[in-house]
């Protein structure tokens, strides 16, 4: 397990059984209604408590099975919270699609709006992890949630600023409003600034992991240049014609048909 490939590949596939597992659990909940979206959040707390216990757990441990696990723990936090942005039990205030004719900071606010308490917890997690784990000897799990968050931070911006590729299959009927708030078009100046800072991103993880004094800090090194390598490639995958949608698509029961009504145009939800 020492080995960097097998640590890569470990990565590789967490991140889509992961993405899977979630995806999955959001289409089955979605089919049952909304109380079923809502009890799915709740049964999948135990994963959220493990994952805040693993990842103090790990902290003060050296080794390879503490680098895994520091890993695992902070996928565990990571899903958790993506999983109640996805069944829509922590969005945000705004539930309403964007006017098309709405434009600049308005349109700003309005977008906000529809995450805002999604991007409040994931921030409050991220301080706390660091104001709990700055100075630990183990900064793995650490550094896989700072990476997750802020490379989510650039893919929702570029999806606001503009790209050629926005995939919705797999928004639940309860987010369909956020589609109205994305924008195809070339990509904007934003896109290579963020690709850019990520690619620096994986150059410094692959420099440490050249030069890892262990063999168990060079797993640890490439979990996380496996991780930010895949945060690089879902960002390619807006401007790239590659049918990412693949991977999980084959494994998805089909989706329930809601019969679309239109709804009155409401605030931005501020």
């Amino acid at each position: 397990m020492t080995n960097p490939w097998i640590a890569a590949l470990t990565a590789l596939f967490l991140w889509w059984f992961a993405t899977g597992a979630i995806l999955v659990a959001v289409r089955l909940a979605e089919r049952r209604g909304a109380a079923a979206r809502r009890n799915c959040v709740l049964l999948a707390l135990p994963v959220l408590f493990l994952g805040l216990w693993g990842y103090g757990a790990t902290l003060s441990q050296t080794g390879t099975g503490a680098a895994y696990g520091a890993f695992l723990a902070a996928i565990a936090i990571w899903g958790w919270i993506e999983l109640s942005f996805l069944a829509g039990a922590v969005t945000g205030p705004n539930r309403h699609p964007c006017p098309a004719h709405v434009a600049g900071w308005e349109r700003f606010i309005r977008a906000w709006g529809t995450i805002a308490y999604h991007e409040m917890l994931l921030a409050g997690v991220l301080i706390a992890l660091w104001i709990h784990g700055h100075e630990a000897v183990n900064g793995v799990g650490l550094w896989t949630f700072t990476v997750l968050y802020f490379a989510r931070i650039t893919a929702k911006l570029n999806l606001y600023f503009g790209v050629p590729k926005i995939n919705t299959e797999f928004l639940p009927h309860a987010l369909r409003h956020l589609a109205s708030h994305f924008r195809v078009a070339p990509f904007s100046w934003f896109f290579p600034v963020s690709v850019s800072a990520l690619s620096f991103a994986v150059a410094c993880w692959l420099e440490r992991l050249w030069s890892a004094p262990t063999p168990e800090a060079a797993a640890g090194f490439a979990l996380l240049t496996a991780i930010t390598a895949l945060a690089l490639l879902e960002h390619w995958l807006m401007v790239l014609p590659l049918p990412d949608a693949k991977l999980w698509r084959w494994m998805l029961p089909a989706p329930k048909h809601h019969n679309t009504t239109t709804r009155p145009e409401g605030h931005h939800g501020f």
